[in-house]
């Protein structure tokens, strides 16, 4: 489990594919001797498995990480290339603050930025999503967004927007996205689970 608080950016030195699955080796800041293989860790909110780890590289770590066939299809992972810079979330231990909401790393599916508006001391960015996971999304809720924990300001079909303070830009990937790109989407855990009551009728 996760919250959607970044605390580094990753950076994507080399991809190599393997048959249906690619293993992304990626540089951080984190210490070395504080990853365990088998860790889970939070990749632009999608929850990944480490397969390695090494200390060393230009950020201080290189670990390793494999995306399957199915992570490949519904998240951004599968267009990544070297270079390119990515949120991470180590996962939650007992006792850490759950500063943002409960997030699984379970990406439902990839949301299109339709526009971003900087407005001064906020950043506005509309977000369209597929319609079937449109009803997920409400006013004052939160969504995971390329592993970042969001309060939904406004709803309007399938689309919503966010507001960003300038630090969320300074210290995760959001500062360089625009109108047109591609960010990996989770629903809420409470708002899927209560959509999903709803479907049953009462006893």
């Amino acid at each position: 489990m996760f919250t959607g608080i970044v605390t580094d950016m990753g950076d994507l030195v080399a991809v190599e594919t393997k048959g249906e699955v690619k293993t992304l080796t990626i540089a951080t800041a984190y210490e070395a001797a504080g990853i365990d293989v088998g860790a889970s860790i939070a990749h632009a909110g999608v929850c990944l498995t480490v397969t390695s780890v090494t200390a060393g590289g230009p950020r201080g770590t290189l670990f390793t990480v494999d995306a399957g066939p199915e992570t490949l299809a519904i998240t951004t992972v599968g267009g990544w290339t070297p270079g390119q810079r990515i949120n991470l979330e180590r996962s939650l231990k007992l006792g850490d603050e759950l500063g943002g909401h409960m997030v699984s790393g379970h990406v439902d599916s990839t949301a299109r930025v339709v526009s971003r508006e900087d407005l001064g001391s906020t950043t506005r960015f509309v977000f369209e999503v597929p319609e079937q996971l449109a009803r997920f999304v409400a006013v004052k809720g939160s969504v995971g967004l390329d592993g970042t924990s969001l309060t939904v300001n406004t709803v309007e079909g399938n689309t919503f927007s966010c507001l960003l303070i300038p630090h969320t830009l300074a210290v995760t990937t959001w500062g360089g996205v625009k109108a047109g790109d591609t960010v990996n989407f989770e629903v809420d855990l409470m708002a899927r689970y209560a959509a999903r009551l709803a479907e049953f009728p009462r006893a």
